[in-house]
């Protein structure tokens, strides 16, 4: 047994030597390559010292070897650079040569440095405070941040991606909600889209300037035809209520479908409408279903009330009493009225769910508490004809329950 365990502990004492020599031949050999002026060698160098990874952590000598590939252009070595004058390391903090790296690695298309730089811009801190500057360089960022977001079988490094893409977008709206109409303007004028949505929705409110719908819809449409979907979903809104141009249900239904197809939620149900109705296009109620179904799964409240009428009344879908309840039941639980007056009944008749007085008490009570006066009456009556059919403890659990309820969802 002891001569076993001695073997095992040479064993191991060769195998860590083995592997220590194999981590010195490297970096030696790295060395030898970054000293022969090759740039990845030398960021690589860099990255090793900086971190300790192999060779006692050295920040100084991290310093010399990033600056010498950032020199050649090596552009993460630009954006480390920049990192450790920003924060400090291994020198004092120099916001000016900070910057100065960061535009360097960001002209290179590097996104940390263009999401650095522009928070820059934004503080003021090694260049002059410029909002506009911080959203160009933010918004290109996040841009390219945005199509990193790809499962490619790796869930961290795709959770990773998604992190990233969320800061800099938040960061991105940040910059817009703080900025004048004037700042908005220049960045909308760059192509940003999202001052030119901004610009777009402040004109047709009047925030901050006068209130015009020929500027709204001419900032939204510029969005729009970059493919921003808020923005389609708002210019279908323009053509569909003639505000700012002249009304177009074709033109709406065009716009409104292109938000929808990008999932925005407004724009599926609103397509939903046009479809139901026949507004620039022929009636369809089958594809009035499946779009208001796409909203409704999203947990767009009016969707799901309109889809449970569908399969209530057999419109463009074949009726259903347990879909019509289940779909009463979301929008019901968002605290539509309509949609719990009629699940009340479903529940007092058994129609698509279990017969039971309790549950039907507690959405009509529900929905006549924000009913409208002349429906408060007649929701009333419906309210005191099934207390009559109640046993006490039955109603005592709606009653309960009532007071338990709150809305979930939008």
């Amino acid at each position: 047994m002891q001569t076993i365990l001695r073997w095992m502990l040479v064993s191991v004492v060769l195998f860590v030597g083995a592997v220590t020599q194999v981590r010195a031949d490297r970096t030696a050999d790295l060395r030898a390559r970054a000293e022969a002026g090759a740039a990845d060698a030398q960021y690589d160098l860099g990255f090793l010292y900086d971190n300790g990874y192999g060779v006692a952590q050295d920040y100084q000598a991290a310093l010399t070897w990033y600056r010498k590939a950032a020199e050649q252009g090596h552009a993460y070595a630009q954006w480390n650079l920049g990192v450790m004058h920003a924060h400090g390391i291994g020198r004092a903090k120099d916001y000016t040569q900070a910057a100065a790296w960061y535009r360097k690695a960001a002209e290179q298309g590097h996104t940390s440095g263009q999401y650095d730089l522009g928070l820059m811009y934004s503080s003021g801190n090694g260049v002059p405070q410029d909002y506009v500057q911080a959203l160009v360089w933010v918004n290109l960022a996040a841009t390219e941040a945005a199509k990193n977001v790809v499962y490619k079988g790796n869930r961290d490094a795709f959770n990773a991606a998604k992190a990233t893409q969320l800061k800099y977008a938040g960061t991105r709206a940040t910059l817009v909600a703080r900025m004048t109409p004037a700042q908005l303007t220049q960045a909308a004028e760059q192509g940003i889209t999202l001052a030119q949505l901004t610009l777009g929705v402040i004109y047709g409110m009047g925030q901050g300037v006068p209130q015009d719908d020929t500027a709204a819809v001419t900032w939204h449409r510029k969005a729009a035809e970059q493919g921003h979907a808020r923005a389609q979903y708002f210019l279908g809104l323009h053509y569909y209520k003639g505000q700012g141009v002249a009304q177009d249900y074709a033109q709406a239904v065009t716009w409104t479908r292109k938000a929808a197809e990008q999932g925005y939620v407004d724009a599926q149900y609103n397509l939903g409408v046009m479809y139901w109705q026949g507004q620039g296009v022929a009636q369809d109620y089958t594809q009035a279903a499946d779009w208001y179904r796409k909203a409704a799964k999203q947990g767009h409240l009016l969707a799901q009330s309109n889809l449970a009428f569908m399969y209530a009344e057999g419109r463009g879908v074949s009726q259903n009493d347990k879909e019509t309840a289940k779909w009463y039941r979301k929008a019901a639980d968002q605290g539509d009225t309509q949609a719990q007056y009629h699940l009340a009944f479903r529940y007092y008749e058994g129609k698509g769910v279990p017969q039971d007085y309790a549950q039907a008490h507690l959405w009509i009570n529900l929905a006549a508490s924000t009913a409208s006066a002349q429906d408060q009456i007649e929701f009333a009556k419906v309210r005191d004809y099934i207390v009559d059919l109640m046993k006490p403890e039955q109603l005592a659990e709606a009653e309960k329950m009532a007071r338990a309820w709150k809305p979930k969802g939008q």
